[in-house]
C-alpha cells in the first residue's frame, strides 16, 4: 500500500511549522503519533524527507521536491472528491430527460429552466420523443426524467402529477366559437376536430374521444411524425384542435384557445425511477416548487403513483 493522503497532508504542516510539537497543536493530535506518521510516509517512499535535530527539522531535497509538488497533487484529490461528493449527492453530472411533444411548447422548457437555476451542477439535456417510450425508458435507466401527457402505463417507476390543464378548444381567431367564452362539446358538431394518432399517446387519446362522445362530431386525426405544430390546419379555419390551457401563452398566431364547459382536466406527469437516487429527490423537489409557484396543479395534492417491475 503506498503514501496515504493524511499522512502527506501532515507532513506538510511540518514541512511548514520546521516543528514537530507546534505542528501537532496544529494539527491537533499527539506529537509521537504525528512523528509515526511521518516516519511511515518515508517508510511508504523508501527516502527520507526531513532531517530532525532537538531543535530544528529541516527539508532534504526530497522532503523540498514533495512540498513542491503535493499541494497542486492534494488540490486534484479534493476536487474528484468534490465532483463524487456532488454527483452522490444529486447535485451534479448528467440528466436526461424525454418529453411528451405536447409538453414541448411550455411544460417542459419551464422545468428545465427551473432544474438548471436550481441545480447548476447538473448537465441538463431534454428531447421530445414518443410517449410510449417515455416510462420503459425511464424504467430501463435509458432516461432520468420522463415529462408525459396523462398517467402512461408501465412498471418500475413513479409517477407524480406536474401540471393540470382544463381542456378547451385551439381554434383560429375568426372562428364562429371564437365569440364564446366557453364551449359547450354539441357546440363542435359539424367541425372537424383534430386528433393525434391514438399509438402516439393511447391514454391522452382515449381520453379526448370519450369527451367528445359518441355524438355527430367529424374527427381526423395528424400521425405524430409530422404532426403539425404550426396548426396551419386549425389557423385556417378548417379544423379545431382540443388542447389544455398551455394554449393561451403557447399557440402560434392568428389562433386563440376557448375552455370546454366541462370539468375534465388533461393531466402532466413527472416521471422517475422506482427507486429514487439523491438527484430525482432534487428534481421532484424542484418540480413541485415549480408546480406549487404556477399553481399547475390548483391546489391539488401531488399524490404519488408508481409500480415496481418490468416495463
Amino acid at each position: 500500500m503506498g503514501p496515504d493522503i493524511l499522512s502527506l497532508r501532515y507532513f506538510l504542516v511540518v514541512a511548514e511549522e520546521r516543528h514537530f510539537t507546534r505542528a501537532a497543536v496544529r494539527i491537533g493530535i499527539a506529537q509521537p503519533a504525528l512523528s509515526a506518521r511521518i516516519r511511515r510516509l518515508e517508510a511508504d517512499l523508501g527516502t527520507q524527507l526531513l532531517v530532525r535535530t532537538t531543535r530544528t527539522v529541516e527539508l532534504t531535497p526530497a522532503g523540498t521536491a514533495l512540498v513542491e509538488s503535493a499541494p497542486a497533487a492534494l488540490a486534484a484529490v479534493d476536487r474528484a472528491f468534490d465532483a463524487a461528493r456532488r454527483i452522490g449527492a444529486g447535485a451534479a453530472g448528467p440528466l436526461r430527460i424525454g418529453y411528451s411533444l405536447s409538453a414541448g411548447a411550455e411544460t417542459a422548457p419551464m422545468l428545465v429552466d427551473a432544474l438548471v437555476r436550481a441545480l447548476p451542477g447538473l448537465d441538463v439535456t431534454a428531447a421530445p420523443m414518443p410517449t410510449p417510450e417515455i416510462s420503459p425508458a425511464v424504467a430501463e435507466g435509458r432516461l432520468d426524467v420522463g415529462i408525459t401527457r396523462a398517467e402512461q402505463p408501465g412498471r418500475g417507476v413513479r409517477r407524480f402529477p406536474l401540471r393540470q390543464q382544463r381542456i378547451g378548444v385551439q381554434l383560429a381567431a375568426d372562428h364562429p366559437l371564437a365569440a364564446n367564452a366557453e364551449i359547450d362539446v354539441a357546440d363542435l358538431a359539424g367541425y372537424p376536430v383534430q386528433l393525434h394518432e391514438r399509438a402516439a399517446n393511447p391514454v391522452a387519446h382515449d381520453q379526448l374521444v370519450g369527451l367528445l362522445g359518441a355524438g355527430p362530431v367529424p374527427r381526423f386525426h395528424s400521425p405524430i411524425v409530422a404532426f403539425d405544430l404550426s396548426q396551419r390546419v386549425v389557423r385556417s379555419g378548417a379544423a379545431v384542435s382540443l388542447a389544455g390551457e398551455a394554449a393561451l401563452s403557447a399557440h402560434p398566431p392568428g389562433l386563440t384557445w376557448r375552455p370546454l364547459r366541462t370539468a375534465a382536466v388533461l393531466t402532466t406527469c413527472l416521471v422517475l425511477p422506482y427507486t429514487l437516487l439523491p438527484m430525482h429527490q432534487r428534481v421532484r423537489l424542484v418540480a413541485k416548487d415549480l408546480a406549487a409557484e404556477t399553481n399547475w396543479l390548483n391546489g391539488t395534492a401531488a399524490t404519488e403513483t408508481g409500480s415496481t417491475g418490468d416495463s
